[in-house]
């Protein structure tokens, strides 16, 4: 490899610096604002209900329809996966760094266009939040694969499985900073705006200032994007993208000297390299990189189906288990304040610490330990859920809840950190982000499988609803069980997925190998070029 390898070899051996730390929150607020946007929904779904389906008739506060439920939380689901891809293609096509701006201000724009969304009616306000939470999904999607890709790019590989996992963290405090956010708003205008409970009063118990108390807690999610948009554009492209892909060693040395404040030692005459160049859909790649590639997106494809099923559907378990108060007790603020805080509460306790374990402890048990414990332990909790349900259900809902935020510690101490971070490290420098996203895409399509397919398998199976248009489902306790089973299926998956802690990106992407390869052929093909011809007779 020549120059390029002293500064890859440079970058494997460099000591924590602040830059590092730097890149962190760099990266790590664009998922800090990708876990707002897109948990944060969750926070207003009951309000948007309550203003924009309420029957004056009805004995019962208004409910987002089944259709229109599973559209607002999913549509962003599908413009996620839809970013992973294209971005994730991008990255490795235009450099990460070229890309990595664009969907952060995507995220901004589309943050601020969800809170703006209008119509004559309920549908015209549906249609335009669905569209604008869409687009803001396509700009997450973008940021999940260059945000691994560069942040594994800049690492050591003493410490690159911290440095990767404290970006994803990031995401619990978005997911907690959504909670608090939703606290703030509805406890402001509640307490200016108080109103009398549904049962009470049906009619004045969602005061207008409700529709702007939902608007604003989406809206917030652009503040932590737009504050780090300079620092992501003063970054520079990563060294392995520009020594391997982009094939400037001279500029790749200069970035990070640069941002490493070190001095590397230069080989310009170094000879190119003359690697095989493989593409994703050939041959070579499935021969290498086939059984990781489907090891990676299965392994986060049932992750995401249990992972966001509970994140999105938490509020309705927890009504199921009588931890909130019904509905019809509660006006539309204090609803919306009562969800917030429950939420907010099982991220604190059970969210954060799971990311934060794995950040302290991933170099040390290995990826590949961390997610197949996670795995488990989130089949032995949800089993424990399910088995006794009715005792939880009728005695214990306190129980219930500590057994609930115990799913997700091990959720992130486990296989939703591991599948963001492993994709990131095992395949080229030339399809890193693509493969990422291609993994990541298949995380979300379980995504998409959850919050639609969760929100109808819950419905408890009662005719009453039946015969006002819900589907039948098979309830919160059967639902449990087949979420358990994703993991199951996960948990063994795992096993072709390879182990990358203390590697190097090139030991475990093959790079190393394909040089060899190319060396010995290239030795191979001069020797024979400068063999005498025998004499002739």
């Amino acid at each position: 490899m020549g120059g390029e390898l002293k500064v890859l070899d440079a970058l494997d051996a460099a000591k924590t610096q602040w830059y590092h730390f730097t890149a962190i929150v760099i990266a790590g607020m664009g998922f800090f604002t990708d876990a707002y946007d897109l948990f944060s929904i969750s926070l207003v779904t009951k309000l948007l209900g309550r203003i924009y389906y309420f029957d004056p008739t009805s004995k019962t506060p208004g409910t987002l329809p089944p259709n229109v439920s599973a559209a607002v939380n999913g549509v962003a689901f599908c413009g996620t996966l839809a970013g992973q891809l294209f971005f994730g293609w991008l990255g490795d096509k235009l450099g990460r760094k070229k890309v990595y701006g664009m969907t952060l201000m995507i995220m901004v724009l589309c943050c601020v266009a969800s809170g703006l969304s209008f119509g004559s009616g309920a549908g015209g306000v549906m249609a335009t939040l669905c569209f604008f939470r869409f687009w803001l999904g396509f700009g997450i999607g973008g940021d999940y694969p260059l945000s691994a890709t560069i942040m594994s790019e800049y690492a050591n590989k003493r410490t690159r499985g911290a440095f990767v996992a404290a970006v994803f963290a990031m995401q619990g405090f978005g997911n907690l900073t959504g909670g608090v956010v939703a606290i703030v708003v509805s406890a402001a205008f509640k307490r200016r705006f108080d109103a009398p409970a549904f049962k009470d009063d049906p009619a004045g118990s969602t005061v207008p200032q409700a529709d702007l108390a939902w608007r604003i807690v989406l809206m917030f999610g652009a503040v932590p994007a737009l504050l780090t948009y300079y620092w992501r554009m003063k970054m520079p492209e990563t060294a392995r993208y520009t020594a391997l892909v982009a094939k400037n060693n001279k500029q790749a040395t200069a970035d990070m000297e640069r941002v490493l404040n070190v001095q590397l030692a230069k080989d310009e005459d170094a000879p190119e390299r003359r690697q095989e160049q493989f593409g994703l859909f050939s041959r070579e790649f499935l021969k290498r990189h086939g059984r990781h590639l489907l090891g990676t997106t299965v392994c986060w494809f049932v992750l995401d189906i249990a992972f966001y099923s509970q994140n999105l559907f938490q509020k309705d378990i927890y009504a199921a288990v009588g931890w909130l108060p019904r509905a019809d007790t509660m006006n539309a603020l204090q609803e919306m304040f009562s969800i917030s805080r429950a939420q907010t509460l099982v991220a604190l306790c059970g969210t954060i610490p799971g990311y934060w374990f794995t950040v302290f402890l991933i170099d040390v048990l290995g990826r590949f330990a961390i997610q197949l414990g996670g795995f488990f332990f989130m089949t032995a909790f949800m089993l424990g859920l399910a088995v006794p349900y009715d005792h939880w259900t009728n005695t214990n809902p306190a129980g219930f809840v500590v057994m609930f935020a115990f799913t997700f510690f091990f959720a992130n101490f486990g296989p939703n950190s591991t599948t963001f971070i492993v994709p990131a490290e095992i395949f080229p420098a030339r399809l890193r982000s693509t493969c990422h996203g291609v993994s990541a895409a298949a995380g979300k399509a379980g995504a998409i499988v959850g919050s639609f397919g969760f929100l109808y398998a819950a419905q408890s199976p009662d005719p009453a609803k039946a015969e006002a248009g819900y589907p039948p489902g098979i309830g919160v306790r059967n639902s449990l069980f087949l979420l358990a089973g994703c993991n199951v299926v996960g948990f063994f998956f795992t096993f072709l997925v390879p182990e990358s802690k203390g590697k190097s990106l090139e030991e475990l992407s093959g790079e190393n190998q394909e040089d060899d390869d190319a060396a010995a052929a290239a030795a191979a093909s001069q020797c024979t070029s400068t063999t005498p011809a025998p004499p002739t007779a």
